[in-house]
C-alpha cells in the first residue's frame, strides 16, 4: 500500500482511508478525504492552500505551527498531485552483505511527520556524540542510514541505524549496535543536488511514488542511504538510496 496520500500527505495506514477511482475501486494513491470516484474533491486547490488545510491537523498531533508549515512546504510539492517533473529512473545492482556499527532507533513513517519524530534527533546524536570517532576498524568515511527490521511494510515500525561499515565487529563501543546490510538486488535512486535533509525527503517521495506505479515489489529485508564525499557540503549534497527488491 502507498505510504502517504499523494495529495495531502496523510499516512495511508489502512484500506479504510483509501479514496476510490472511477469504477469505485480503492485508489492506492489518494485518501478518502481528497479523492472520490476518480476525481479530487477540491479540484482547484493549490499546494499552498493544501498546506494551510493540513497545518491544524499536525498541530493537533503536537507539532508547533511553524514547524508544521515548514515541513509541509517541503514535503507536499514532491507528492504525485503537485509534482512538476518526472521521477528519475533507478538503476539496478546486486550487492554483497556488509556490516555497519552505529546508533539506532525504532520509528515509523507515520511517526516521522509528528513532533515525536526520531530520525532528526538520531542524526543530531550521531554528530554530537562523535559516533564516527568511537567506531573501531572503519572501512571508510561513508555514512550509512539503514532501514531494517521492518514490522510489515512502509506502514509499520522499523529500525533506523546511522553508522559506518567496519572490517570487524570484535570491538564495539558500549551503546552502539551492529547491523548487517543484507546481500540483495537493489534499485538505486539518486537524489537531486541540494540541501539536506530536503533532498532526502524528496528522494523518498519519489521512491514511494515510483513503487506505487511499478510491478516491482520491495523486499523489506533492508534499505539504506549512502552519504559519501558528495555530502561534504550539506548545501550541495547528493545521496544514493538503495531499495531491496524481490
Amino acid at each position: 500500500m502507498q505510504s502517504y496520500c499523494q495529495s495531502c500527505g496523510m499516512p495511508l495506514a489502512n484500506e479504510a482511508l483509501l479514496g476510490t477511482d472511477k469504477e469505485g475501486q480503492k485508489s492506492q494513491d489518494y485518501c478518502m478525504y481528497c479523492y472520490e470516484l476518480g476525481e479530487f474533491k477540491q479540484p482547484g486547490l493549490t499546494v499552498e492552500e493544501m498546506v494551510e488545510i493540513c497545518v491544524p491537523h499536525l498541530k493537533e498531533d503536537g507539532m508547533a505551527e511553524e514547524e508544521a508549515r515548514q515541513m509541509l512546504t517541503s514535503f507536499l510539492p514532491g507528492l504525485k498531485r503537485w509534482r512538476r517533473e518526472e521521477i528519475k529512473q533507478p538503476t539496478m545492482i546486486e550487492r554483497e552483505s556488509f556490516q555497519i556499527v552505529g546508533i539506532s532507533a525504532q520509528t515509523s513513517n507515520a511517526n516521522e511527520i509528528t513532533s515525536q519524530a526520531k530520525i532528526p534527533k538520531l542524526w543530531s546524536d550521531f554528530y554530537q556524540q562523535e559516533v564516527m570517532r568511537q567506531i573501531k576498524n572503519p572501512v571508510n568515511e561513508v555514512i550509512f542510514g539503514l532501514y531494517s527490521d521492518y514490522e510489515t511494510d512502509v506502514n509499520g515500525d522499523y529500525s533506523i541505524t546511522l553508522g559506518v561499515e567496519v572490517a570487524a565487529t570484535d570491538e564495539i563501543t558500549q551503546g552502539m549496535v551492529v547491523k548487517t546490510i543484507p546481500a540483495a538486488k537493489y534499485l538505486v535512486f539518486t537524489s537531486e543536488k541540494g540541501s539536506m535533509p530536503d533532498i532526502v525527503i524528496k528522494a523518498w517521495q519519489d521512491i514511494w511514488a515510483w513503487f506505487a506505479s511499478s510491478e516491482i515489489e520491495r523486499a523489506y529485508t533492508g534499505d539504506f542511504e549512502s552519504y559519501d564525499e558528495r555530502c561534504a557540503n550539506p548545501q550541495e549534497a547528493q545521496v544514493d538510496i538503495y531499495i531491496a527488491i524481490k
